[in-house]
């Protein structure tokens, strides 16, 4: 599957022209499902978020793309419909769009409904991640970020990716995010790891790693 791990979303032109690299066609003739269960597993998600997320009515462009199509691909009741019914749906969609949230959280349902054990299969299709959306996919996200505790009790997540990911680098909104942070952060963690800010993403195709940024990130 080919990657584009954002911090926010497709914030700026460079992001975008990567998104539609990956999709090999303009994002007007994408179809698309977009995942907001990352949010209902996070202290400050809401019911209100995870409406502005699917709506494209928030300030991390997902959705509101212009894609031919879009689908909401809620992986809580997926277990409870079974394979055959949702299966087919992922297999006719160009792209997999996931909210941000609680990382732990995503990755527990994405276990539980099967989606995790397809993702490696869908060669032609991309997942678009915002924030924990992102850092699903890498070993672990360390102890900074948990929130929710995952039934495992640490903080692995599917490592689709050799590296881990530290969102939101310097937002003013959170101080907790600064440089010296995900510097203490990185430090703990047994693998690679990028800081990368709003204006950042990291896109991966057949194994290559290629940086997309129009702000500021650092590699440890």
């Amino acid at each position: 599957m080919k990657l584009l791990l954002t911090s926010a979303g497709v914030k700026n032109p460079s992001i975008r022209q990567a998104l539609v690299d990956l999709l090999g066609k303009p994002v007007e003739e994408a179809d698309a499902l977009c995942i907001p269960t990352a949010g209902y597993g996070h202290p400050m998600g809401s019911p209100a978020g995870a409406w502005r997320f699917i709506t494209g009515r928030s300030t991390t462009p997902m959705c509101e793309l212009g894609w031919r199509s879009m689908g909401v691909l809620e992986l809580t009741a997926l277990p409870s419909i079974g394979a055959e019914r949702w299966l087919p749906w992922v297999q006719q969609a160009d792209v997999l769009l996931a909210n941000g949230g609680d990382a732990l959280y995503l990755c527990h349902w994405m276990r539980r409904s099967g989606l995790a054990e397809l993702l490696p299969s869908l060669h032609d299709k991309v997942w678009v991640g915002l924030s924990a959306g992102s850092m699903v996919m890498t070993p672990r996200i360390g102890p900074d970020f948990v929130e929710w505790t995952s039934p495992t009790g640490t903080d692995e997540t599917l490592g689709l990716v050799d590296f881990s990911l530290f969102p939101h680098l310097d937002h003013p909104a959170l101080p907790e995010n600064s440089m010296a942070d995900a510097e203490r952060w990185a430090a703990a963690l047994p693998n690679p790891a990028y800081a990368i800010d709003d204006e950042t993403a990291v896109k991966v195709a057949d194994g290559v790693v290629e940086i997309v940024s129009e702000g500021h990130w650092r590699l440890f």
